[in-house]
C-alpha cells in the first residue's frame, strides 16, 4: 500500500493554511481552529507538533506526491487510560472519497501500535457524518456506541460515534 503518511515539516505551512480556510472541512472538527486559518496559524501547529512530547502526540501529514492534502493525529489518554488515544484526522475537499482518508488512518494507527505500548485508539466523529464513520469502519474500527447529545457545534446539540479499534491481542501481550 502506497504511503501516505508523513510527519510534518515546517514548508507544509502554505499547503495547510490553505486546507483549512475551507468552513466544509471545519463544520465537521473541533472548535479552536482559527477561521480564516493563515500561514502564521500553520507555523504554530507544525511547529507545536514537531516539538510535542513523542510518546503522547504521534501527528502525522497525510499528502499525495508528498503535498499535504490532509492531517491524521493520535493523542494519548491519561490517567487510568494511558494505553488509549484518541484519533482524530481530516482531508482536502478535492481528496474526499479517493481511499487517502482510510489509508492514512489505516498507516497511522499501524504505526503507533508498532511503536509504542497504546492497546487501544479510538474515535469520535459526528454521527451525522457518515463519510467520516465509512473511513473508520474502513480502516478496521468497530462501533461501540452513539454518544448522545455529546457535542454543540455551530449552535446545534450533536450526537457522535464512538469507534474503537484495538491492538492485536498477540502483539499487545509482548508490551505488558
Amino acid at each position: 500500500m502506497e504511503q501516505v503518511i508523513r510527519k510534518w515539516r515546517m514548508e507544509d505551512k502554505y499547503a495547510l493554511a490553505a486546507l483549512l480556510n475551507n468552513p466544509r472541512i471545519l463544520a465537521n472538527l473541533r472548535d479552536g481552529i482559527p477561521y480564516p486559518y493563515t500561514v502564521r496559524d500553520a507555523e504554530e501547529f507544525i511547529a507545536a507538533m514537531l516539538h510535542a512530547d513523542q510518546t503522547q502526540t504521534f501527528a502525522f501529514a497525510i499528502v499525495e506526491n508528498d503535498v499535504v492534502i490532509g492531517s491524521a493525529g493520535i493523542f494519548r489518554c491519561g490517567n487510568i487510560h494511558f494505553r488509549a488515544a484518541e484519533l482524530g484526522y481530516y482531508l482536502g475537499e478535492t481528496h474526499w472519497g479517493r481511499g487517502f482518508a482510510t489509508r492514512a488512518v489505516r498507516q497511522a494507527c499501524a504505526w503507533v501500535f508498532a511503536h509504542t505500548d497504546i492497546l487501544r485508539i479510538f474515535a469520535e466523529p459526528f454521527a451525522h457524518n457518515a463519510a467520516s464513520c465509512r473511513v473508520l469502519e474502513k480502516a478496521g474500527f468497530q462501533l461501540e456506541g452513539i454518544l448522545r447529545a455529546n457535542a454543540v457545534k455551530n449552535g446545534k446539540v450533536l450526537d457522535m460515534k464512538m469507534y474503537a479499534i484495538l491492538k492485536d491481542p498477540e502483539e499487545a501481550s509482548h508490551v505488558l
